[in-house]
């Protein structure tokens, strides 16, 4: 009985950590502002350099996966000798087995041990992949100059969760088509107008690196990739063994790649397909955490508004298929602004819709799309209009971090 009453669900206790926290960051702040006027008062106006000293610049990121994201920007920052702090809530991101001498990483934590660390940084620049800035666990500390935002995805920006992006200074974008659904967004919401900087797309650019370092795959019988997104309106929740079962009956090998955030918000599905289907030796399930191999082994993808069809024909130049998908933008930024995503707008550009009564023919609508021409044609020009800075991504952000910093130190010293 004492254990019912002792239990605080997940929700309850993560409001229950930020109003903690809120408190303490009050306390902290004003100690440490008392302490320095203590200590230039008893010292004759002297503060030692400790006291007073602040990171440049940090990165966050919240898991392993978004390495492939900061990657180039550490290598661009090592190459020119600029130091950084790299923080990760991942034990066992490569961060922390990379060789750098200007780059120090460090595991903060998981959940709330990590944020509390976060929520108390002394920085010029922070930057970062994580939307929920100010919303979550996750506070904006008041000794951080600027929050910096870059995306991981080609697609709009409001496909994150409502307020996702509100509290940072700024956003770095891929390309122009970004700029207006941000700009639309922030007047619905009646939010602040953040700076928004062209600066390439970090992630896609590893991508193409680690792509080239592999030799082309010539297969025997095509290979079809099934790598939807999660939730509701993904492939596997809308068909599921309907789906799979016309793909069987074309005769090709099928590899399932399910979105990462499938194992945690909808493992009974996956687990009853891998059943279903765990003696049919066509079928494989795919979980790498890096999709630079199965992409480049994949003849062709069937998907439906996952942003990994853009990594297939931006960076390996393969068509793809997607299924009709009824998305519901209300838990979404999205929601907010009278503006198809672009995704929407290119999609039937770059590849081939398929809806249910197409899957009798499957085997040769897909024939018919990895043999296309005019589909790779016109993938190279929305390539080029999304994709700016293609393989310099990370020189084109480190430039833009570097500005920024400068320009938050001379305000810094003005104000002295």
């Amino acid at each position: 009985m004492m254990a019912q009453f002792l239990y605080i669900d997940p929700g309850t206790g993560s409001m229950l950590f930020s109003i903690v926290i809120g408190l303490t960051a009050a306390v902290v702040f004003a100690l440490r502002a008392l302490s320095v006027k203590l200590k230039f008062l008893l010292t004759g106006g002297r503060v030692k350099k400790a006291d007073t000293e602040r990171i440049p610049f940090v990165i966050y990121s919240d898991h392993k996966r978004y390495w492939n994201v900061f990657k180039p920007i550490c290598d661009e920052a090592e190459r020119r000798g600029v130091d950084m702090r790299y923080y990760t809530q991942s034990p066992d991101d490569p961060v922390l087995e990379a060789q750098y001498k200007h780059i120090r990483a460090e595991f903060i934590g998981e959940g709330n041990r990590g944020f509390a660390r976060l929520n108390f940084l002394k920085a010029d620049v922070v930057l970062a992949t994580t939307p929920g800035l100010g919303v979550y666990q996750w506070k904006r500390s008041r000794d951080v100059g600027c929050y910096v935002h870059i995306l991981h995805s080609i697609d709009s920006p409001v496909r994150y969760h409502t307020f996702g992006l509100v509290n940072y200074d700024v956003l770095l974008l891929n390309g122009t088509h970004q700029e207006k659904i941000v700009r639309l967004c922030e007047e619905a919401q009646k939010a602040p107008r953040k700076e928004l900087a062209i600066t390439g797309l970090t992630y896609m650019d590893s991508l193409l690196e680690r792509k080239n370092t592999l030799p082309p795959v010539h297969n025997d019988v095509p290979v079809v990739l099934l790598a939807p997104t999660w939730g509701k309106s993904s492939l596997l929740a809308l068909y599921g063994a309907e789906l799979l079962d016309a793909l069987l009956a074309t005769g090709y090998r099928i590899v399932i790649r399910p979105h990462p955030q499938s194992y945690s918000s909808e493992p009974e599905l996956l687990e009853k397909l891998k059943e279903q289907y765990k003696s049919e030796p066509r079928v494989s399930w795919n979980t790498d955490n890096d999709n630079t191999r199965i992409l480049n082994e994949a003849d062709i993808m069937l998907s439906d508004i996952s942003g990994v069809v853009f990594d297939l024909a931006f960076v390996f130049d393969k068509p793809f298929l997607y299924a009709h998908a009824d998305w519901d933008p209300t838990p979404y930024d999205a929601a907010w602004v009278d503006e198809p995503l672009w995704s929407f707008t290119v999609l039937p550009e770059l590849g081939r819709e398929i809806r249910r009564e197409d899957f009798p023919r499957l085997k040769e609508i897909i024939d018919e799309a990895i043999r296309s021409p005019s589909m790779s044609g016109r993938r190279a020009e929305i390539r080029n209009e999304a994709w700016h800075f293609q393989g310099q991504g990370g020189k084109a952000t480190l430039d833009y971090l570097v500005k920024k910093q400068a320009e938050i130190e001379t305000a810094r010293k003005q104000e002295v």
